[in-house]
């Protein structure tokens, strides 16, 4: 099975996280502003702290020697990966940037959602195969895709009196849903299958169960992500 995360999109239920409540009000412009802040805080430290850490361990396990397929294929996954980095410090200060000109107050405490995500994130790239990341990785961000994509589609039409949360919320989104982006998930899914491919030439099951295990825990790491309706009344007062 040489394109796993076909296998994966077929067997994992991507839009359990994709398509979560959070999304709806968001899409709907009907998110308070509160919680919008409170996942942004959220994604703030996974993006500034976590994402890195991940990648630089992801990094590490690149081979350095092999065949030249092998190395070709090796030099486009540091290529992939040192780039996602970058994109990722330019993203940090974009939403902090968005925070700051709608005035959102993205300074909350860690949830406890996020401290399982982040510690799953360095378990995985500690402990598991490069393949294995690289399969975390893309779910990650085929996720977060999806999930922009599903808000937009549910956007009205434009008004004059939309408050700053809703015209936080359309600048957020277009800028998680541009062509450029999901072409970049696109280069993730793609290099996932060649890795898979290059270890596993024939029909492995415990290969497939584990990449099945580790989109499962994606899926369940990211519904948890999404704050609850309420949550942010909550926040200031109680550690979760």
């Amino acid at each position: 099975m040489h394109h796993i995360t076909h296998h994966l999109k077929d067997q994992c239920n991507l839009s359990a996280a994709s398509q979560h409540e959070f999304l709806t009000a968001a899409g709907t412009l009907s998110l308070s502003p509160a919680r919008l802040a409170l996942w942004l805080c959220q994604d703030r430290i996974y993006a500034a702290h976590a994402y890195p850490r991940f990648i630089a361990m992801l990094i590490s396990k690149i081979p350095f020697d092999g065949p030249a397929v092998e190395e070709e294929l090796n030099r486009e996954t540091l290529a992939l990966l040192t780039a996602g980095l970058g994109g990722m410090i330019r993203e940090v200060a974009f939403f902090e940037g968005v925070a700051k000109e709608w005035g959102l107050d993205i300074n909350g405490m860690e949830r406890k959602a996020t401290r399982d995500y982040t510690a799953e994130m360095a378990r995985v790239a500690s402990v598991g195969s490069l393949e294995e990341g690289l399969v975390f990785l893309w779910a990650m961000e085929q996720v977060f895709l999806d999930a922009w994509k599903y808000a937009k589609s549910l956007f009205p039409p434009e008004s004059d009196s939309e408050d700053n949360t809703a015209n936080a919320i359309r600048q957020l989104t277009n800028n998680w849903t541009t062509p450029e982006f999901e072409g970049c998930v696109q280069k993730m899914e793609a290099l996932a299958n060649r890795h898979f491919a290059r270890h596993h030439h024939g029909h492995s099951h415990s290969a497939i169960r584990a990449m099945e295990s580790i989109c499962a825990r994606v899926v369940e790491l990211e519904k948890m992500f999404w704050p609850e309706n309420g949550e942010e009344a909550r926040s200031s007062s109680t550690a979760f």
